[in-house]
């Protein structure tokens, strides 16, 4: 009997701890500037497409050696498609508009 017990407690923990291995975590990346580094979060199941299409271009490289074009203390920084020259960069044609998924 106690050897049914412990199996059926192990077993119940092998399936608890797969539901917790089965969440998926949002992607985290680290941008390096001249002035520091900046911690990114992507919010993969809210904007699929975009976390994607964001992560295609920094394997791609393409946001090395650009600038952030513009910022707005306590606000937003924007930036990658720019050289250092102000230079526009070719890019992939538009993607989906997600803006509607409820995130802030």
């Amino acid at each position: 009997m106690l050897k049914r017990f412990a199996c059926a407690l192990f077993l119940g923990l092998c399936l608890a701890g797969s539901a917790f291995a089965a969440e998926t975590k949002n992607p985290t990346l680290v941008i390096e500037t001249s002035l520091g580094k900046v911690k990114v979060e992507l919010f993969q199941k809210e904007a699929p497409v975009s976390v994607q299409n964001f992560l295609d271009y920094a394997k791609s490289g393409f946001y090395n050696g650009t600038i952030f074009h513009r910022v707005i203390p306590g606000f937003m920084i924007q930036g990658g498609g720019l050289t250092a020259s102000l230079i526009p960069k070719e890019t992939k044609p538009p993607i989906k508009n997600e803006a509607a998924n409820g995130l802030t």
